[in-house]
């Protein structure tokens, strides 16, 4: 019976050692987990916060550049090619201030929507990182496919020629998406992730590019949202307008004044 109770007597700290080490392996990786689900959601927080920080520099230049058109404008003999200018930069920092609103507002909705993604998301569902690493990976395999089979190397050949210009856009964004992609899936910060899903998309965009000027059947077409074609037609009239103010005192000034021994137009003397 001694034997026994000098056991338990030097050796009784090792249940609660063993049981404290196994609750923070557990705790350890059950926060590891739920990082890594929550990544997506991380980052889009990340992406609003800085573009709420673009906003904000963006209206700091409005006020800057409109300080400085109505300071051209209080000097009498600044010349018109320097008022000229200082509209031209006020357009264009508003034109710059109205983008980077647009741009938190997707932010803050893309914020909302990986909240709910979170929130639906299962133990079942994959990882943030392991669907963007799935679509990395798809892409590679469809190029690849211009390389081992002979019958597209044949008909598309544009797609493995490193001189065309669609072909070298797309391998240098598939570098960049090499570099990009990180090599400890459990250890991406949030701005990884932001990095390395910009890398993906841009590989997608130059993937389907170059596969629409090869002719390849069924390739996606680029599109031009509705919104930049708007923005881009208020900034070319405000250009238009600000050139027209421009030149109205000079057109003013090269109307000859009215003779005053000439009766007016259309009345008899």
């Amino acid at each position: 019976m001694e034997p026994i109770l000098l056991i338990v007597s030097s050796w009784w700290w090792i249940a609660p050692a063993a049981a404290g080490a196994g609750a923070a392996t557990y705790a350890g990786l059950t926060t590891r987990s739920r990082r890594a689900r929550r990544l997506e959601l991380d980052a889009a927080r990340a992406e609003e916060s800085r573009a709420y920080r673009e906003l904000v520099a963006a209206k700091a230049r409005v006020r800057t550049a409109h300080a400085d058109m109505l300071a051209t404008k209080s000097r009498t003999t600044a010349p018109p090619s320097q008022a000229a200018a200082a509209r031209r930069e006020l357009q264009e920092a508003k034109q710059l201030e109205k983008t980077a609103s647009l741009e938190l507002r997707a932010s803050r909705s893309r914020v909302k929507a990986g909240y709910e993604q979170y929130r639906a998301a299962t133990a079942q569902d994959p990882l943030p990182i392991d669907r963007l690493c799935a679509a990395h990976d798809a892409v590679n395999t469809r190029w690849l496919a211009y390389e081992t089979d002979v019958d597209k190397a044949l008909a598309y050949p544009q797609m493995t020629d490193p001189r065309h210009p669609a072909t070298i856009v797309f391998l240098r964004a598939q570098r960049e998406a090499l570099a990009m992609r990180p090599t400890l899936r459990d250890r991406v910060t949030p701005q990884q992730f932001l990095e390395y899903r910009i890398a993906v998309r841009h590989l997608e965009a130059s993937f389907a590019e170059a596969e629409r000027q090869a002719g390849v059947p069924g390739a996606a077409r680029p599109t031009t949202s509705a919104g930049a074609t708007a923005a881009a037609g208020l900034t070319a009239a405000a250009a238009v307008l600000a050139e027209i103010a421009d030149r109205l005192p000079a057109l003013i000034a090269r109307i000859p004044p009215p003779r005053t021994g000439e009766p007016p137009a259309g009345r008899v003397p």
